[in-house]
């Protein structure tokens, strides 16, 4: 292998277009784009003008026995992630799928055995949110325990606002079969992983789920869930599609401060100067008069910072390709490990059975009855297979 990864895009959509617009835009140095595959044979046209040094394919199958590429990127429905990132490996090829890793936890575990019986091959997920400065620094802050023990999170994020032309453009798009789901499996994957990332993983999660609310589509374009970590610990996510004004506000409670973040863009840090239950249990009913009143200095109390990072439209997703390609030449730990994509998969799974059932459900529920409660939605619309 050269300085530089021989990447084979699959699938020549808006995800796939996109990357090989970055990579030849040099905005990923270590990466070219040697090879390009999609279903629809018109794309040669767009491939020989626009990317004349790749090859094009009209099978996947046959650019991964090409011998033209090191590496994939799958840019196709979401079902057929698990598979092609196996195809890929199988054939000593590393893999960069794109999120989610799959539809449901079955599929995507079937993904993550095979990575790991390959160590030598690369294997990552397009979690492009991972790369944004602001939230890197956010996860130090948590780590760090800069505000204590998490006590509660909530993140409403309801600006993926999206018209009725969005989901009418094609035929699986919104629909069990051929998406696997709505705003859970399509916009808010980021989010559910960020979540996940920076808080933990929760054991439990209880659902509200409205399907086709405020759209004419059979999936899930409204959700609240609430999740219990243990220890009285709790969270709240809240998105939805048809909310044309949005919120994107992400709060982390902890018991030595607190972490509001607004627009995925700036976020305000208040750091306590002592634990608040040692806060608490120091004031007289004289100190809380002065604090109810304001003239309780807030400096005596806690610190308070505000962080904003200007982040380039394209640098998150140029950025994990670039590190992608540099795990493979040198081994640079990888932004976002392959593996870590079941996390937001099984959330959405558990958020999904938990409305189905209208029940609180354990993120170690039952795989076989979410399939089965998946294939019924999927057997109703009579368009697409049923999933093993």
């Amino acid at each position: 292998m050269t300085d530089k990864v021989r990447l084979g895009i699959i699938g020549l959509g808006t995800q796939g277009g996109m990357y090989a617009k970055f990579i030849t835009d040099g905005l990923v140095p270590n990466m070219v784009v040697a090879a390009i595959a999609d279903t629809d044979p018109a794309k040669a046209d767009v491939v020989a003008s626009a990317y004349p040094g790749a090859k094009f394919y009209d099978n996947y199958i046959e650019l991964l026995d090409s011998g033209e590429v090191d590496a994939i990127i799958t840019a196709v429905p979401h079902f057929l992630h698990p598979q092609m990132g196996i195809d890929a490996l199988s054939r000593g090829i590393h893999a960069l799928v794109e999120k989610p890793a799959g539809v449901y936890t079955k599929q995507v575990k079937e993904l993550n055995t095979f990575a790991e019986a390959h160590p030598e091959l690369s294997f990552g997920i397009m979690f492009n949110q991972r790369n944004n400065p602001l939230y890197i620094r956010l996860k130090e802050i948590v780590d760090n325990g800069e505000i204590g023990n998490i006590l509660r999170s909530n993140w409403i994020i309801t600006n993926w606002w999206r018209p009725q032309g969005y989901y009418d453009q094609s035929e699986w798009r919104a629909t069990w079969g051929g998406e696997g789901g709505g705003v859970l499996v399509n916009q808010a994957p980021h989010q559910l992983d960020l979540w996940q990332w920076i808080c933990g993983v929760p054991e439990k999660v209880f659902a509200k789920v409205a399907y086709g609310f405020r759209r004419n589509i059979a999936v899930e374009d409204e959700v609240t869930a609430l999740v219990d970590y243990g220890n009285g610990v709790t969270g709240v996510f809240v998105t939805a599609t048809h909310d044309l004004v949005g919120t994107d506000r992400f709060e982390i409670l902890g018991d030595q401060g607190k972490i509001v973040v607004e627009g995925s863009k700036t976020a305000t840090v208040t750091r306590l100067k002592k634990p608040e239950r040692e806060l608490s249990e120091s004031m007289d009913m004289a100190d809380v008069m002065k604090l109810f009143m304001g003239q309780l200095n807030a400096d005596d109390l806690y610190t308070t910072e505000t962080i904003e990072f200007d982040s380039a439209w394209g640098a998150q997703h140029s950025g994990v390709l670039e590190n992608f390609a540099a795990n493979i030449l040198d081994g640079t730990p990888l932004l976002a490990p392959g593996s870590d994509g079941i996390k937001g998969v099984r959330l959405a799974n558990a958020i999904h059975l938990s409305s189905w059932t209208g029940k609180e459900v354990s993120l170690d529920f039952d795989e076989d009855e979410f399939l089965a409660e998946l294939n019924n939605r999927i057997r109703s619309e009579g368009k697409f297979p049923e999933r093993n």
